[in-house]
């Protein structure tokens, strides 16, 4: 029985599948359908691979189809590469009897890597079409691109391979120096707004020697990549304030990847580092943004001038400071994974009309934290001589973001005037904002400054926020830090209230 029965099924497969049709295909008739009609590649440098983009296609019909092919408009010359359903074709460039079944739909997956020779040069767009079959069927896909030329800096190449590097803290990492008197790029410490620059590896400043940026100079760090800042070096960082909502004046510093998915990813890059004994540093107008640390001060000279600045998602910290003296206004951080701002190593900094806030994904991170001491340091503890707020916010997603870590060996000196402060209740006699005078006055605990869109890295505040008009005039910062005239009493924090866009 079971010998019959085994037939009988082998049977009735038999006659279903002679009646099938599933690999019976007729030719595409020009009746595609596209979830999008253009593909619009984010802008990228010249030279350096874009992210992948897809296009959906769809049969609609009852029928399986063959498109008898798939090819980019300028065919084998093309600067763009395509895979259709995991296959790569002839070069991706070409595919030929691409099937599609009935009811269906396939993947393309799209990417560039062109020179600024390749594009337009009225709009520096590089372009092309995915062409779907040919003649009366022909259905076309536009591919756009905007590819920006860029000057490029980077370590050399050695003549047994390896690349140049320099010496960081002990260590030799990939890097260069810049010079004042490259054949290719004529003075390399100082950065213009005429292109943006792309830098792999560590860019140095060489001993007794300045770097200067200019208002809207734009600095793109690759990957593992940074700017040192050697010992008897300067930073001169002199952006101006801007008019519209393009920060032409504002210098920035964000990773290489310009495609929209990347502007808010943090830790793209490594970070600015200023070195033992560098000196002389001024920062105005600055955006950092996506870095590991964003700002890295090492026991440098003389006090560091920061204002206007803001500094966004930052892996570890926005800014790190060991035995620095900072003179800070009006400067913004938030998204940090361990501090928005650390006073780490004793040092001796004064902060006014200062936004540090934290909205980092975890319950362990802090918006500023003070300390006198570092593990494995030689002496272990070093004087906090002073770290003054004055007019500030310091809030966050967190219980609590303020932290001290005093150690009684070292002198630990501090002050916050007027600031609103998150924290929670505590007995621990340094944190009672209320009674002890000595450490705070007219400070405001857990009331919500309302941020306009704090995940988007816009802290600014309207009139119904707990900081409006809570600030000391004798503390005023006359201008915000986007240029706007403050009120008395002020707001607090690095913004002027005004209202929100509706």
């Amino acid at each position: 029985m079971r010998q019959y029965f085994a037939l009988f099924i082998f049977g009735i497969i038999l006659a279903f599948s002679s009646c099938r049709t599933d690999f019976d295909t007729v030719a595409s008739s020009g009746d595609l359908k596209f979830s999008k009609d253009t593909v619009y590649l984010d802008t990228v440098f010249k030279n350096i691979g874009s992210s992948t983009y897809q296009l959906k296609v769809y049969n609609r019909s009852k029928n399986d189809i063959s498109i008898p092919v798939v090819q980019l408009k300028k065919g084998l010359n093309s600067k763009y590469r395509m895979t259709v359903d995991g296959m790569s074709g002839n070069n991706g460039k070409i595919f030929k009897d691409v099937t599609l079944l009935a009811k269906d739909s396939l993947y393309i997956f799209i990417e560039t890597t062109a020179d600024i020779t390749d594009v337009n040069p009225t709009d520096f767009l590089y372009t092309d079409e995915i062409q779907f079959d040919s003649g009366a069927n022909l259905q076309e896909v536009a591919l756009v691109t905007l590819i920006q030329d860029a000057v490029f800096l980077f370590p050399k190449q050695n003549t047994d391979g390896t690349k140049e590097k320099i010496k960081i803290e002990g260590k030799d990492v990939d890097g260069f120096y810049l010079d004042e008197n490259d054949p290719e790029n004529g003075n390399e410490l100082i950065f213009t707004k005429q292109k943006p620059y792309v830098i792999y590896g560590y860019a140095g400043v060489p001993e007794n020697k300045t770097v200067t940026f200019e208002a809207g100079a734009r600095v793109h760090f690759h990957a593992n990549s940074g700017l040192y800042v050697g010992d008897k070096a300067t930073l001169q960082i002199n952006g101006t304030a801007s008019t519209t909502e393009k920060l032409e004046n504002e210098v920035i510093f964000e990773g290489d990847r310009l495609e929209s998915l990347y502007s808010d990813i943090p830790g793209q890059w490594k970070s600015v580092l200023f070195a033992n004994g560098s000196t002389n540093h001024s920062i105005n107008h600055l955006t950092l943004k996506n870095a590991v640390v964003g700002l890295d001060f090492k026991n440098p000279l003389n006090t560091i001038e920061i204002k206007n600045t803001q500094i966004y998602n930052c892996v570890e910290y926005g800014i790190l400071a060991q035995n620095a003296h900072i003179n800070g206004e009006n400067i913004v951080i938030n998204y940090a994974g361990i501090a928005s701002l650390s006073c780490a190593y004793g040092g001796n900094y004064s902060f006014t009309h200062c936004t540090f806030n934290n909205n980092w994904q975890s319950s362990s991170h802090f918006a500023v934290t003070l300390s006198n001491s570092l593990a494995g340091a030689s002496p272990e503890t070093n004087p906090l001589t002073q770290a003054t707020f004055n007019n500030c916010i310091i809030y966050g997603s967190s219980t609590n973001e303020f932290n001290l870590q005093k150690n009684a060996s070292a002198a630990f000196v501090y002050q916050l005037n007027s600031c609103l402060l998150k924290f929670g209740s505590t007995t621990n006699p340094d944190y009672q904002f209320k009674t002890d005078t000595e450490h705070y006055t007219n400070i405001i605990v857990n009331e919500n400054p309302k941020f306009y869109n704090v995940s988007k890295n816009q802290l600014n505040i309207d009139k119904t926020s707990a900081a409006f008009a809570k600030g000391n005039p004798a503390y005023i910062i006359p201008l915000d830090i986007l240029g706007a005239t403050r009120t008395s009493p002020p707001d607090l924090g690095a913004y002027q209230s005004k209202d929100f866009p509706k």
